[in-house]
């Protein structure tokens, strides 16, 4: 691990770490201090992985502390994230940055990745065992319902979605491979709905930007079918276990809303 290095203002912040410019054509993920040092390692060591595979997604450096802090150096993407600064700064390219999004995510589940990764049945069976929100009277019923879930091996990034995409004219690069899991591609598909329409229930304000993101995921949605045709049937009923699931993440202002969500897709009264 290095100790030293200047930094100036970050030029990102997200829930665990702010982006800061490091050396020449590289960046610092520079990790809150309640981040710890093995899920650091873990993550360095899945997005070297990942980077191997042929995918578009930055190389990784080392492992470094600043000013206390422990961070993780990556290849800087020239491009900016396709949320929030592509589409506030062109929406009307909201149903091409879709369709691109889609085409990405078929990309990453048609990729034959010998990456070894968690399984994603038992990530989620983590999730749902120890989401505090969900009522535990559901708890059992979810569970169950995931237990009758067909299985699968592809490459599931698991938390895929706009903000994780870096754009760069026709060029995208992937970002943030730390909940990457081998599994069924309908559950990673489930999981961006959930995080899409979850952010336009509840956590975008503005009616314009609530638009956009819905006629976001519709077109992605449609485009990722056009490209994977079938499963539609079995997508929807990933969906109520991905809300359940996403409970554990401890979002306040998303809780009512996935606990409905949950309710209503395995018809819970």
């Amino acid at each position: 691990m290095m100790n030293t290095h200047p930094i100036t203002a970050p030029i990102a912040r997200g829930r665990t770490a702010e982006i800061y410019q490091w050396q020449p054509g590289w960046v610092l993920k520079l990790f809150h201090e309640w981040v710890d040092l093995e899920s650091i390692e873990y993550e360095a060591r899945i997005s070297r992985a990942i980077h191997t595979s042929g995918l578009p997604v930055p190389a990784v450096g080392e492992i470094v502390r600043v000013n206390g802090r422990p961070g993780l150096i990556y290849q800087q993407v020239q491009g900016i994230s396709m949320w929030p600064a592509g589409l506030s700064k062109a929406p009307w390219k909201v149903l091409r940055y879709a369709r691109q999004t889609a085409r990405l995510h078929a990309m990453i589940h048609h990729n034959p990745s010998s990456v070894e990764l968690p399984r994603q049945r038992q990530r989620l069976i983590n999730k749902i065992q120890h989401a505090a929100g969900l009522p535990a009277q559901f708890r059992s019923k979810v569970l169950a319902e995931l237990a009758e879930m067909p299985d699968g091996a592809c490459l599931c990034h698991g938390d895929f979605h706009p903000a994780n995409i870096l754009i760069n004219g026709e060029n995208a690069v992937v970002i943030d491979w730390i909940d990457a899991t081998l599994g069924n591609p309908l559950a990673d598909v489930a999981r961006t709905t959930i995080l899409l329409l979850g952010a336009a229930a509840c956590q975008i304000r503005g009616g314009m930007q609530k638009t956009g993101v819905l006629l976001f995921h519709s077109a992605y949605r449609r485009q990722y079918f056009r490209l994977r045709p079938g499963g539609e049937q079995e997508y929807v009923r990933w969906l109520p276990l991905i809300a359940a699931a996403r409970l554990s993440e401890n979002i306040p202002e998303l809780e009512e809303w996935l606990i409905l969500q949950t309710m209503r897709g395995l018809r819970i009264r």
